[in-house]
């Protein structure tokens, strides 16, 4: 027997998450099993652990859409006993059961090997956020963002992927401005390399122009919504926006003028069914480009205990940085 977050439907539709025991039996097939060591909390997991948002198909349900551990048993010839995997995406934690447990099986095919110079709780510290920050950061480049090319703005920036963005981007040489509505984190962005801290309400509303002045050169988008509207009409000839979060509404009242008159593009960002080779490629990057103080100066530690109250305080934006889950303290 081992723990693990498990969340249940009752009759009336309502969900309740708590740490209950469960055996091996008990678990979803797939070719791998893992020894869980950490995990970490991001917004799907907060509508996981609560009210589902759609996402989970059948209950009882156990979430955590990224972890991070120790092959147990492997009939998959690229994995065996004692290798250290990492898995984010592929509707783990959402249609499959997740890492909020201290064993997990899954398919092989959704498993990276750890990539080398980042242990397990560092790999959570990045999680799908992290992940999700670099694949942003590497659209940008993909479309001939260099640094000295003018500031580059990101929104969210005190949450999971944009205090990683803002990182990142610090550490390859370009100048970060952090979009935030809490002031209190003006310091925190600061210590991550941020250079600029924007008020979101300065750049949360709407506008007449679809055309202001060219002020980014880049931009990681979390919010989406009126102010990625707003940003598109700011971006310098040519510019890109990756586009990885709804924070801010799933609408976008934009015109296309930013697109036909300055060239700019919208890069949507997906994470969950990135192909493999890009996965190992954006790892290796986050292994490279990402300073390990700046990620450590992020985390905060949980247990599984903790999850039902962080899952109600990500979906109200009151998490801040990465959260760090050991599933076995």
């Amino acid at each position: 027997m081992f723990n693990a977050l498990v969340v249940e439907k009752n009759e009336e539709g309502k969900t309740s998450a708590a740490v209950q025991q469960i055996s091996m039996d008990q678990l979803p097939e797939g070719n791998v099993t893992v020894a869980v060591e950490y995990s970490t909390v991001n917004y799907k997991d907060g509508l996981c652990i609560g009210p589902g948002g759609g996402l989970v198909r059948n209950y009882p349900h156990i979430p955590g859409i990224d972890f991070a551990g120790t092959v147990e048993a492997s009939d998959d010839p690229r994995y065996k006993a004692g290798d250290k995997v990492v898995l984010t995406g592929w509707r783990v934690g959402e249609m499959h059961w997740g890492g909020y447990s201290q064993k997990a099986r899954v398919n092989a095919d959704w498993l990276v090997p750890l990539p080398t110079g980042l242990d397990t709780r560092q790999a959570m510290a990045v999680g799908t956020a992290g992940f999700t920050a670099m694949l942003a950061v590497m659209a940008l480049e993909d479309h001939g963002l260099k640094p000295g090319n003018g500031p580059v703005l990101v929104t969210g920036a005190a949450g999971g992927v944009g205090s990683v963005a803002t990182a990142i981007l610090a550490h390859l040489g370009y100048e970060v401005a952090g979009v935030t509505g809490r002031p209190d984190t003006a310091d925190y962005l600061r210590g991550l390399g941020a250079t600029q801290i924007v008020a979101r309400e300065e750049i949360n509303e709407t506008t007449k122009r679809p055309l202001e002045a060219e002020t980014w050169a880049g931009c990681v988008d979390a919010v989406g919504g009126d102010m990625l509207a707003r940003v598109l009409g700011q971006m310098k000839y040519g510019a890109s926006v990756s586009a990885v979060g709804l924070a801010g509404g799933a609408g976008l009242p934009a015109t296309v003028i930013p697109f036909l008159l300055r060239g700019v593009n919208l890069l949507g960002i997906d994470s969950v069914m990135q192909p493999y080779d890009n996965r190992l490629r954006a790892w290796e990057r986050i292994a490279k480009d990402l300073p390990l103080d700046k990620l450590e100066a992020m985390v905060h530690p949980a247990t599984l205990g903790d999850l039902p109250s962080l899952g109600k305080n990500i979906l109200k934006g009151q998490v801040k940085g990465r959260v760090v889950v050991d599933v076995n303290a």
